[in-house]
């Protein structure tokens, strides 16, 4: 028996809060549990749990424990997945991350490459988190902004994102449609909760309005277009998101509102088969858009 695999019990011991759950978790009998953590307790002469009726809590050595064996799992977990990205098929786990504006041109891209290869499984993460390339956290990353600097990425120009302010009818009927940029007092506008967000579009916002103007804020864009939708007021919305739910288009894009759209991998796995085969038919499929 390993020191690893008595650490690994207690940290599943301490995130459970319960030997039958650890048990569970691990696959193992729940006496393994017990006798794991007597091992490792009796190995480092101190108690790392309380006992009591509920299950076991951590103390403070137990605690100190838990996140060096949280950080190591993790680490474990992201090898895996770099480990995973460097076969020679078009098969496993394919991870891509963009902000989620891009799903509506990005996810049937990926729908048709995995109807292409149906041993693949893919997880689409969106969100203004910067997830790790080189932990293996992503495959292939669309990312919006200043070009990328991590020396260890292979960073490709793509597109732009193209968005522009809209209104519902509703909103219009009831408010007026204001007639130029500089015509945006009375009006009510949905922004990002983030007030630091990144988004160009949004900085320009922020400039020019009130805070009292902006009377709803939300974390996701689908939430913003469904806010607009219902009339709530004036909000961004991506060129490649603006049909249906009878939304108006009240200006032309601008320049200022558009962030240039760049395609990310890691060097390590840049060149797998599974990788260089999505980002070829990412960029066909992106003629068309």
């Amino acid at each position: 028996m390993s020191t690893w695999d008595e650490i690994r019990t207690a940290y599943h011991v301490a995130r459970m809060g319960t030997v039958s759950g650890a048990a569970d978790a691990l696959g193992v009998h729940h006496a393994t549990v017990i006798r794991h953590i007597d091992s490792l307790e009796g190995r480092l002469g101190v108690k790392l749990f309380q006992r009591h009726a509920r299950g076991y809590t951590s103390t403070e050595a137990g605690r100190d424990l838990f996140q060096v064996a949280q950080a190591t799992d993790d680490q474990f977990t992201q090898l895996v997945g770099r480990i995973k990205g460097r076969g020679d098929e078009v098969s496993g786990e394919l991870v891509v991350t963009s902000l989620s504006a891009a799903s509506p041109r990005l996810t049937p891209t990926i729908a048709k490459f995995q109807a292409l290869y149906p041993g693949l499984m893919v997880r689409f993460l969106t969100g203004e988190e910067v997830l790790r390339l080189e932990y293996g956290e992503a495959h292939v990353a669309l990312r919006a902004g200043e070009k990328p600097d991590n020396p260890d990425n292979v960073v490709q120009p793509f597109q732009s994102l193209c968005v522009s302010l809209y209104a519902s009818e509703a909103y219009i009927e009831k408010n007026g449609r204001p007639e130029t940029l500089d015509d945006l007092s009375g009006h009510a506008f949905i922004g990002y909760d983030n007030l630091n967000s990144r988004a160009p579009y949004f900085r320009w916002l922020m400039a020019r309005v009130s805070p009292e103007q902006m009377v709803f804020r939300a974390t996701d864009n689908r939430v913003v277009k469904d806010a607009i939708a219902a009339g709530v007021g004036i909000g961004f919305v991506s060129c490649w998101d603006d049909s249906g739910d009878d939304l108006v288009r009240l200006f032309p894009p601008q320049k200022e509102w558009s962030a240039p759209l760049w395609l990310v991998t890691h060097v390590d796995l840049h060149r797998t088969t599974k990788v260089q085969a999505f980002l070829k038919f990412l960029k066909e499929e992106a003629k068309t858009w």
